[in-house]
């Protein structure tokens, strides 16, 4: 071999021996425009918790996911966690999660030492968390688990979308074409039934909730990827038993119902 071209060989694995251990780099997959937020945490627990567990007491927390500089996001996240539970009660405008985690004990406190109470823990988790941050849109799963004696706890799950240019939530009519509903809905059913090992005549009456018995969608969405996750909580269209349904509607099936430069574009191919 002549002499310059060992010295070249030479050289070439020295440098290649120089990268060893060096991470390759790869191109960051985070948007530009997605938005900077931290977790909060909310936790108050009853009086007579002592030196308990959470796990052995009435304990209230609270997860939620704060945004910087967007108030009006935050508001809208906060509401949806103090209303999961009270929806038909609490006023719309409600954003105080340590008041709201402070109210839950104090009506355990207030009747801890009633005979159909006593000896009880209440509990009650919830949580905000982010799904994806993508192309001026912010989806969540905003849910939680509440127990205040009875026969068994409650576990919901509301579904949120958030359009950050427009800042404001994102409802079906926003991404759907006008008169989408009939469409939608006979789209959805065909997937539904499938997916409950029903037949196209199947009655829903026995088994199911819906108003009529005729097969309709809800409002509680979440724009993914791939489709459109529609979610029935518990008691919604089955028996507490049945749990949440999860119903996904594939772009693919509803592509001609979509408006045109929305949040979901960027998922159309």
């Amino acid at each position: 071999m002549k002499l310059q071209h060992l010295f070249l060989l030479i050289m070439v694995l020295a440098l290649s021996s120089c990268m060893w251990g060096v991470p390759n780099k790869q191109a960051s997959n985070i948007n530009k425009d997605t938005l900077a937020y931290s977790y909060q945490f909310i936790k108050h627990r009853a009086s007579d918790c002592g030196d308990k567990p959470d796990s052995g007491c009435t304990v209230a927390k609270l997860e939620y996911s704060e945004f910087k500089n967007s108030k009006t996001l935050n508001d809208s996240v906060k509401n949806r966690l103090f209303n999961l539970f009270w929806a038909d009660t609490t006023p719309e405008a409600d954003t105080d999660l340590q008041k709201y985690a402070s109210q839950f004990v104090n009506v355990y406190e207030q009747s801890k030492n009633d005979p159909a109470v006593k000896g009880r823990i209440f509990t009650l988790t919830s949580s905000a968390k982010i799904i994806r941050q993508d192309s001026s849109l912010v989806t969540l799963e905003i849910g939680g688990y509440m127990f205040q004696g009875g026969a068994h706890g409650a576990t919901i799950t509301s579904l949120f979308n958030w359009n950050t240019k427009a800042n404001k939530v994102i409802g079906l009519n926003d991404i759907f074409a006008k008169d989408y509903e009939g469409k939608l809905n006979e789209i959805a059913d065909t997937i539904f039934r499938k997916q409950e090992h029903l037949s196209d005549t199947s009655s829903l009456a026995r088994d199911y909730f819906f108003k009529n018995n005729q097969f309709a969608l809800n409002n509680n969405f979440l724009i993914t990827p791939v489709g459109i996750r529609f979610l029935y909580n518990q008691y919604e269209i089955k028996p507490y038993a049945a749990g949440q349904t999860n119903l996904l509607i594939p772009y693919t099936k509803i592509k001609s119902l979509l408006l045109p430069h929305t949040v979901i574009a960027q998922y159309i191919k």
